[in-house]
């Protein structure tokens, strides 16, 4: 390798790695404000909605080591602000029995189908992986058409 490209490396892995020094100074929200109304559910769907949906669909958010490291963190907080959006466990309109029965749906749809959590989520995070049972006790609390796991004929 010539002296000349030897330096221009140098400056260029100097230059990346100051860039990667300052994007961390860059402000992430890893907030959780506080509970307004949590949903109420039995005990042992409560227990599987905390491992597999309240990091992302709560204001209960335990934020992993990851989610201060940017560009992940950028990343990690973008999700959760978007599944909080859509979808917030602790958040529920006690009140408001039509959107209730609303997001009750779109949880036994989502879940029923296996698009949540999504796919790779559990690979970082065990304790979010359900087993087809634990899908189908989700889907049934839910009010869903069936209670069968995902993948099976309702006949």
């Amino acid at each position: 390798m010539t002296p000349r490209r030897r330096v221009n490396l140098r400056t260029v892995a100097v230059a990346l790695a100051a860039a990667t020094v300052a994007i961390q100074f860059v402000p992430v929200d890893r907030t959780n404000p506080p509970v307004v109304h949590e949903v109420g559910a039995p005990a042992d769907i409560a227990t599987l909605l905390r491992g597999a949906c309240y990091d992302c669909h709560s204001r209960q958010t335990q934020w992993p080591w990851y989610s201060r490291v940017a560009p992940v963190s950028w990343i990690v907080a973008d999700h959760v602000r978007e599944g909080r959006r859509k979808l917030d466990f602790t958040d529920w309109p006690a009140t408001n029995l039509d959107a209730q029965d609303d997001m009750l749906r779109e949880v036994a749809k989502e879940v029923g189908a296996g698009e949540m959590p999504l796919a790779g989520y559990d690979w970082v995070h065990p304790q979010a992986k359900l087993s087809p049972q634990q899908r189908a006790a989700i889907v049934a609390w839910a009010g869903g058409p069936s209670a069968e796991p995902a993948g099976q004929d309702n006949e």
